[in-house]
């Protein structure tokens, strides 16, 4: 620490106390991982910061721009000086810069990237189609990525908790309501769907129509235009008997004429409940 004894200049980049940096309030990301970001101090605890961090001046010292997990790094060293490159932006600039930054090095997930660009939006007053020039994007998948936003937060965590894909978010965004949702997120993790499969799926779903009964309001009368929701139906029963506990081993075959779906459940599994009874 010898050498950050007080502020100099080497090659235009400016030694800043890390006491003076305050965090910047545009930054898209919300989720930092502990793991990768030990590995980041380990790296720059051996090899040095060899990229300063960007900030602006604010107030009675600086607002961070760029570099929010390098100065956390730095922080968790226990360094008292840190690199800095001292920019003269403004709020929208230093909005589109953290979004930028951030989206380069991949450092988002498709909901913080998607509330990244709302946030932009808002701050600069941009439309979408100005925010998509800023970020060198079609206006129609800013578009796209905005919609994911209509998720709530839990809906949005438990797809990132299950490894699902932006294509798996914006297929399940065909589903009318949040119950729907979940019920497919379950069945989606459940048998490992890929987004083909998923999107299958989500149609066959869609494709359960009610029909009005002609004589019994109470009863309800579907109409299925695909066999393959009566294919996931008992794919789904399969997944809830193996969550009770019971064996079961199903095989499916095709042949010219039929499809066969054989479901076998060993007698002792079946019967474990009520013999302990």
């Amino acid at each position: 620490m010898g050498m950050f004894t007080k502020q100099k200049t080497i090659s235009r980049v400016l030694l800043l106390n890390i006491r003076e940096i305050s965090s910047n309030p545009y930054q898209p990301r919300s989720q930092f991982e502990p793991r990768a970001l030990q590995e980041l101090a380990d790296s720059i605890s051996q090899n040095g910061l060899l990229q300063p961090v960007t900030v602006r001046e604010w107030e009675n010292g600086y607002q961070l721009i760029a570099g929010e997990r390098r100065l956390m790094a730095c922080k968790m060293l226990g360094m008292e000086q840190i690199p800095a490159i001292v920019n003269r932006v403004d709020d929208e600039k230093s909005a589109v810069f953290a979004l930028i930054e951030n989206l380069q090095r991949k450092d988002l997930n498709y909901f913080e990237e998607a509330q990244g660009i709302q946030t932009l939006m808002q701050t600069s007053g941009m439309s979408q189609q100005e925010v998509a020039k800023k970020l060198g994007k079609a206006q129609s998948t800013v578009a796209n990525k905005l919609r994911l936003l209509f998720f709530g937060e839990d809906l949005r965590q438990k797809m990132l908790d299950n490894g699902l894909t932006e294509r798996h978010a914006r297929a399940l965004l065909r589903l009318p309501n949040e119950r729907l949702v979940n019920e497919a997120i379950q069945y989606i993790v459940a048998e490992r769907l890929n987004v083909g499969e998923s999107e299958s799926y989500i149609e066959s779903l869609l494709t359960a129509v009610p029909e009005k009964p002609p004589s019994k309001p109470a009863t309800r009368l579907f109409v299925v235009k695909d066999l393959r929701i009566f294919m996931n139906t008992i794919t789904k029963a399969v997944s809830t008997m193996r969550l009770a506990g019971i064996e079961v081993d199903t095989s499916k075959e095709e042949d010219e004429e039929y499809i066969h779906y054989l479901v076998k459940i060993p007698k002792k599994s079946a019967y474990r409940s009520s013999h302990s009874a």
